[in-house]
C-alpha cells in the first residue's frame, strides 16, 4: 500500500444480464450526418466456438448511404475508422439486425481481442453509428472448464517459500504471489501465439513454476498479482509517452500500440496457459489481479490524466488479460486492486478515489461490453503504524456512508453494501467477487513499543468481520514473517518476528501471539477460546455486539 513490495514472488504483497453488453445510443448528430442510430446489444461467441454473433437494435434513416449496415472490426489501440474500407460483416437495415462472422481463433486474424462498431458508408468513408463493443464471453472457447477452487475458509497469508511447512501447519487456504510482467520476455522458452513466435526467459519462468506449483500443490488457492515494472529492454510494455518516474514502482500496461498489444496479449496468454493447472509442475493460479492499487499511480504510472482517460487506458489492458485468462480457464477470476482511499488523497491527475475508479470502470464496461470483473481491496488500519482499527473513526477519515474518505475494517460493510447495489452487480446479477489481498497489523508501536497482544486482537476482530460478511471471498494477511525493511519503518506485520542483523533478508526467529490465533480462528472447536483475550483489549463483551451477522453467534456465551 504505502510501502514497497519487496521481492519478486511472495513478498508484499444495471442490473444483470442486459448490462453485459449494453451501450448508449449514438446518433449521427454526434458522429456523422446520415441520421442513423444503433445500439450493440450483444457480442457473443457462438456455441460452435468458431463464429461470433452481434445483435443490434437500429433506427435507420439511410439517406446519403449505400443502404447497408456494416460491422467493422477495430483493434484495442484503434479509435476511428479513418481510411478503412474492409468490414467483418454486413446486413440490410432493420429495427433489429444480426451479424455473424468467423472468430478466426488462433490465427493472425484472431478476433477474440477485437472490438466492433456499426457503421454506414456514405460513398467515400465509413461513419460510425455505435459505440465500440467487445466480445463478452471469451470463456466459451476455454479448454479448462474446471470449477473454481473455493477453499473451506477465507483464511490466507503471504508466506515465505522456505516456510511452507509452517504455512501448512497454520492451515493457510489462500496465498498471493507477485509476477513481474516486465521480466518475462527473454530467451529459453519459445511460444507460438496467433502466428508469431515469442521468447520468454526460461529461468524467470522456472522460478514462478516452483513457487506456484509448491503453493497450489498444497491445496492453496493461489492469487497472482501481475506487476509491470520498468525495463529498458522491453519498451513496448510501457504505455507510449510514459517517462520513467523516481516515485513510481510500477507502470501502466501498454495495449495502445500494435507492438504493445501483441506482446501483452502473448505474455498474458502464455501465463494463463502455463498456470491453468494442466501441468502440476507449473501449478495453478485461480485469481489474477491486474496491477496494484490502481487508484494511486505510484503503483500504475502513466502520467497526469483525468480519471476517464486513465481508467479507459487501464481497462483496455485489463480486458486483454481478462480475455486471455477466461478464454483459457473459464472459471478463473480477474480483479483490479484498490487501496483504502475511497474518497481521499485525490488530485485527479495521478491519484483518484477508489469509489470513482469503481464507478468509472463499471460505466466504461457497461458501454463497451461488461465483464465478470472482481475487486481486490486493501483495508489497512489508518494509520498503518497502529493496529487498532476500531477507533479509526477518530481520525475523521472514517464514516459509515459512501462518501467516507477511507474504507477499512472499521467500516468494511460500507464497501460491500456499495458493491451490492444493482448497477454494480456482475452480468449474472450477483454481487461481484471481493477479496482482501493485502492488509496487516503491526506488533510494534512508536509510542508503546511491542504490542503483540493488540496485533493479535486486531487480526481476530478483522477476521471475524470478513468471515461473517457473505460478499468477501478471501482474506490474505500480510505477512508470515516480518520484513526488516518494513520493521525499520515501524511496521511489524508478521506472525513471526525476524532477525534484524541480516540486512533485508527475511529470517524468522520467534512466533508471536497472532500465530496461534491465526491457526485456530477458522476452527469451530477453538475459535472463540483463542480469541477470548481480545475482547478486553477491544472493550467488548461479545463478538456479536460488534460483528454484523457474527458467524459463531449460536455458540457464543
Amino acid at each position: 500500500m504505502k510501502r514497497i513490495k519487496i521481492g519478486r514472488a511472495l513478498t508484499g504483497l444495471v442490473s444483470a444480464a442486459f448490462l453485459c453488453c449494453a451501450t448508449a445510443f449514438v446518433s449521427l448528430a454526434d458522429v456523422g450526418s446520415a441520421g442513423v442510430q444503433a445500439e450493440i446489444q450483444s457480442c457473443l461467441i457462438n456455441s460452435d466456438k468458431n463464429n461470433v454473433t452481434v445483435k443490434i437494435s437500429n433506427t435507420a434513416n439511410m439517406e446519403g448511404t449505400d443502404g447497408v449496415l456494416y460491422l467493422v472490426e477495430l483493434q484495442p489501440y484503434q479509435s476511428n475508422l479513418d481510411g478503412r474500407t474492409d468490414y467483418a460483416a454486413k446486413a440490410s437495415p432493420g429495427s433489429t439486425v444480426t451479424f455473424t462472422f468467423p472468430l478466426n481463433r488462433n490465427t493472425p486474424q484472431d478476433r477474440l481481442y477485437s472490438k466492433f462498431v456499426v457503421a454506414v458508408w456514405d460513398g467515400t468513408k465509413y461513419i460510425e453509428v455505435s459505440k465500440p463493443h467487445y466480445i463478452t464471453n471469451p470463456e466459451m472457447v476455454a479448454a479448462n472448464t474446471t470449477a473454481f477452487n473455493a477453499p473451506l475458509t477465507k483464511k490466507g497469508l503471504n508466506i515465505e517459500l522456505n516456510m511452507l511447512g509452517d504455512a501448512f501447519e497454520l492451515g493457510v487456504k489462500h496465498v498471493a504471489t507477485n509476477i513481474a510482467f516486465h521480466q518475462i520476455l527473454g530467451e529459453g522458452i519459445d511460444y507460438q501465439f496467433d502466428g508469431k513466435t515469442y521468447h520468454f526467459d526460461k529461468n524467470v519462468i522456472k522460478g514462478y513454476d516452483e513457487t506456484i506449483s509448491a503453493l497450489s500443490g498444497k491445496g492453496m488457492t493461489v492469487t497472482a498479482i501481475i506487476l509491470n515494472g520498468w525495463n529498458d529492454k522491453t519498451p513496448n510494455l510501457i504505455y507510449p509517452g510514459t517517462k520513467k518516474s523516481s516515485t513510481a514502482f510500477y507502470y501502466m500496461f501498454n495495449t495502445a500500440t500494435p507492438e504493445g498489444l501483441d506482446e501483452t496479449r502473448a505474455i498474458a496468454s502464455f501465463l494463463a496457459e502455463r498456470y491453468s493447472g494442466a501441468n502440476p509442475n507449473s501449478g495453478k493460479i485461480s485469481n489474477w489481479i491486474i496491477g496494484n492499487e490502481i487508484n494511486n499511480q505510484q503503483w500504475n504510472y502513466v502520467g497526469a490524466r483525468d480519471i476517464t482517460s486513465y481508467v479507459q487506458a487501464y481497462q483496455n489492458a485489463f480486458r486483454v488479460f481478462y480475455t486471455a485468462i477466461k478464454s483459457t480457464s473459464a472459471n478463473d477470476r480477474v480483479y483490479y486492486s484498490l487501496d483504502y482511499n475511497w474518497n481521499n488523497e485525490i488530485d485527479n491527475k495521478v491519484k483518484y478515489g477508489g469509489k470513482a475508479i469503481v464507478d468509472t470502470f463499471n460505466s466504461i464496461a457497461n458501454e463497451q461490453g461488461q465483464m465478470d470483473w472482481g475487486l481486490s481491496y486493501h483495508p489497512y488500519p489508518c494509520p498503518m503504524t497502529e493496529p487498532e482499527f476500531w477507533d479509526d473513526d477518530k481520525t475523521g477519515l472514517i464514516t459509515n456512508d459512501y462518501n467516507s474518505p477511507v474504507i477499512n475494517f472499521k467500516n468494511l460493510t460500507t464497501l460491500t453494501n456499495y458493491m451490492a447495489q444493482d448497477p454494480l452487480k456482475s452480468p449474472t446479477g450477483h454481487v461481484r467477487h471481493i477479496i482482501l489481498t493485502e492488509q496487516g497489523f503491526t506488533a510494534t508501536s512508536q509510542s508503546r513499543g511491542n504490542i503483540p497482544q493488540v496485533q493479535a486482537a486486531a487480526f481476530a476482530y478483522s477476521y471475524y468481520l470478513v468471515d461473517s460478511n457473505p460478499y468477501i471471498d478471501a482474506y490474505i494477511l500480510s505477512r508470515q514473517v516480518d520484513a526488516p525493511l518494513e520493521v525499520r519503518s515501524g511496521l511489524s506485520f508478521g506472525l513471526w518476528e525476524c532477525a534484524m542483523d541480516r540486512g533485508d533478508d527475511i529470517v524468522a526467529t520467534k512466533r508471536r501471539k497472532i500465530w496461534q490465533v491465526f491457526k485456530d480462528i477458522d476452527k469451530k472447536k477453538y475459535t472463540l477460546e483463542t480469541t477470548e483475550f481480545a475482547k478486553s483489549i477491544i472493550g467488548i463483551q461479545k463478538w456479536s455486539d460488534v460483528v454484523p451477522d457474527f458467524r459463531w453467534k449460536s455458540i457464543e456465551k
